[in-house]
């Protein structure tokens, strides 16, 4: 609890213990032996009414002089002191007093569902440290250029993105990705700012400033992420613009039109108050910016960062969704993941294919000479020939080696057997003999099948692939995984125009969302009603141009957030249903005079607080 709510809770203390101790005095009957008993017995009053009420006719006040006439603290002024003018002094205390209880749930509230988004604030470095002359100085992130090596000790956060030039650690990276266990990071591998350096010291060369950091474009999503608001809270807005003016003239009307005809003016003025305590909107304003609040912290806790309640109410409605395939379903890291050899052993067939990519640096080399492990005698290489489009030859000494498709098999009139994997095909052939095949795939993560599992027991209707690989390839992951329709061999300008397509059979109450992590899919994830980006191997251009970002790249986290958003805006809908049908039977009671102020209380406060509390469920993540 802060500063401000000790306070706040203090004069509540304060003002109900004066209240309860001058209700006894008045039920004891003090002050009617007492001359002027009538107006001390106000001025008691008044004492606990100015202590906890004080700051609501301060904001009244000010807002009236604003031109902000008509607001819940206006209504609180304008009901309370009705209820003072025909002698309703208990009753105007209590009312202010209710009223203030209500406002500090909403104060606990609001706070708690802030400290899941503002706990990421604490992922911001405060300093970096740098090498100068053999010591360590420590500068502001900011001040640190591209290029430049710092050192991180263990216990300290991560200041900028860039690549660990040596050391080895395990890194906490819970506050971005929401995943408790730590990671182990070593020489060679990339480093996000954020996390926290548990063991040993790093030296991490420096990839990106801070204002283009990980850590930096995280803070500017939670910063923004309440400018941009739901159908729903733009509707609670509107609705509240024009509902308070509404309601206060009707209680003007319903104090002055019936005593014209039946007279008794004290019990038309004071049904009025209660009309206005009861028709206070609190419950509303409050509630509904609160459920989303909270369902943007609830998925925030997880490693999802969505980036306006817009986005949390367009996911609840998400019945497909579309994914790229490499780096979003697929790890983007090629491997060798099948071996068939010809006449040799395994291990011979790929030493013959590591020689020949000895001198090769693209993906599908570098996946041979990893699966191969051991070093390679760059003299036994005496000439190397690359055949455009086909593969490569190479002269060893022991004989010469050729390793492509099976266009370069065919065309060296060499006899090979098709390869029956699917995936990019290394045909080996030494000395015009074949030797084997090798079949290099992408590999699927660990979490895409029980991704789209759990998205279709979430009920989103259709799942559906883009990808630019071959159709083979594309349909075979698609199987694995449970897609249900796949396109192949894509360009990026053929993705827009097939998410086109998708999105006209779309009905108006339904969204779609793409799932991407390259720079080729930003066109995609703009376009798509809700964008959803890989946060932690993402590109920026896709990070930029997408609604949600899942900061550990699982796809499973998708789902969870489907069921944050629809917990979300069934809380919302809740809230709505049950604060207007409390207030609407309530009001009608109090306009007939059968409805007093302690009621009344209720159908403000009373409703305001158990909306509150119904909205802070929306902070609770399910863990399945």
């Amino acid at each position: 609890m802060n500063k401000k709510q000790k306070q706040a809770l203090l004069r509540v203390l304060i003002s109900t213990v004066l209240y309860i101790g001058i209700n006894v005095l008045e039920y004891m009957k003090v002050f009617e032996g007492m001359a002027y008993g009538q107006m001390i017995l106000l001025i008691s009053f008044l004492v606990p009414y100015l202590i906890v009420g004080g700051a609501t006719l301060l904001k009244a006040g000010k807002n009236i002089c604003h031109g902000q006439v008509f607001d819940e603290n206006f209504l609180m002024c304008i009901a309370t002191f009705g209820a003072i003018g025909v002698g309703e002094y208990s009753e105007a205390v209590a009312v202010m007093l209710f009223y203030q209880i209500g406002e500090l749930f909403e104060s606990y509230a609001v706070n708690r569902s802030r400290q899941s988004i503002t706990a990421l604030m604490d992922i911001c470095p405060e300093y970096a440290n740098i090498e100068v002359d053999g010591k360590i100085e420590q500068v502001d992130p900011d001040e640190v250029e591209v290029g430049q090596v710092i050192v991180i000790k263990p216990g300290e956060r991560v200041p900028l993105d860039g690549e660990i030039v040596s050391g080895k650690s395990a890194v906490d990276t819970s506050a971005l990705t929401g995943e408790s266990v730590p990671r182990t990071l070593q020489e060679g591998e990339s480093i996000i700012s954020g996390c926290v350096n548990l063991s040993g010291v790093l030296r991490v060369n420096v990839s990106k400033a801070f204002d283009d950091s990980t850590v930096a474009k995280i803070l500017e999503l939670v910063e923004n992420a309440s400018s941009k608001k739901a159908q729903v809270e733009n509707f609670i807005t509107k609705f509240a613009r024009y509902y308070t003016p509404v309601v206060v003239i009707g209680a003007l009307l319903l104090a002055l039109i019936p005593p014209l005809f039946v007279g008794g003016w004290g019990e038309w003025i004071k049904r009025a108050c209660i009309f206005l305590v009861i028709s206070c909107p609190c419950a509303l304003v409050i509630s509904v910016p609160l459920s989303f609040f909270g369902g943007i912290g609830a998925a925030a806790k997880v490693g999802v960062l969505i980036k306006g309640s817009n986005y949390l109410e367009a996911l609840a409605h998400m019945n497909t969704i579309v994914f790229d395939k490499t780096g979003t379903l697929t790890k983007g890291e090629f491997k060798v993941t099948h071996i068939e050899p010809v006449g040799v052993s395994k291990e011979v067939l790929l030493e013959l294919a590591a020689y020949a990519e000895a001198y090769v640096d693209h993906p599908i080399a570098r996946s041979i000479k990893e699966a191969y492990e051991k070093p390679i005698n760059l003299q036994d290489i005496l000439e190397t020939e690359e055949l455009s489009g086909r593969g490569i030859r190479v002269k060893l000494n022991q004989g010469e080696i050729l390793a492509g498709n099976e266009k370069l098999m065919q065309e060296k009139q060499i006899k090979w057997i098709p390869c029956p994997h699917i995936g990019t095909l290394i045909y080996v052939a030494k000395d015009g003999q074949f030797m084997g095949s090798i079949t290099i795939s992408d590999t699927i993560k660990e979490d895409s099948k029980g991704a789209i599992s759990r998205l279709k027991k979430a009920g989103v209707s259709k799942t559906v692939m883009l990808t630019g690989d071959k159709k083979a390839v594309g349909e075979a992951v698609s199987k694995e995984i449970g897609i249900d329709e796949v396109y192949t061999e894509l360009l990026p300008a053929d993705k827009v125009e097939k998410l086109e397509e998708l999105l006209k059979k779309q009905s108006s109450e339904d969204r779609l969302a793409f799932v991407g992590d390259g720079i080729n899919d930003a066109p995609v994830l703009s376009r798509a009603d809700i964008g959803i980006a890989m946060g932690s191997m993402g590109s920026d251009a896709a990070i930029e141009a997408a609604d949600i970002v899942l900061m550990d790249d699982q796809p499973s986290k998708i789902a969870t957030a489907v069921q944050i958003a629809r917990k979300a805006l069934r809380i919302v809908r809740q809230n709505i249903t049950f604060a207007l049908g409390v207030k609407l039977i309530v009001l009608i009671l109090g306009a007939l005079g059968m409805a007093n102020m302690w009621e009344a209380v209720f159908a403000d406060v009373g409703v305001s607080v158990i909306a509150i509390l119904n909205a802070m469920r929306a902070l609770n993540v399910s863990k399945s």
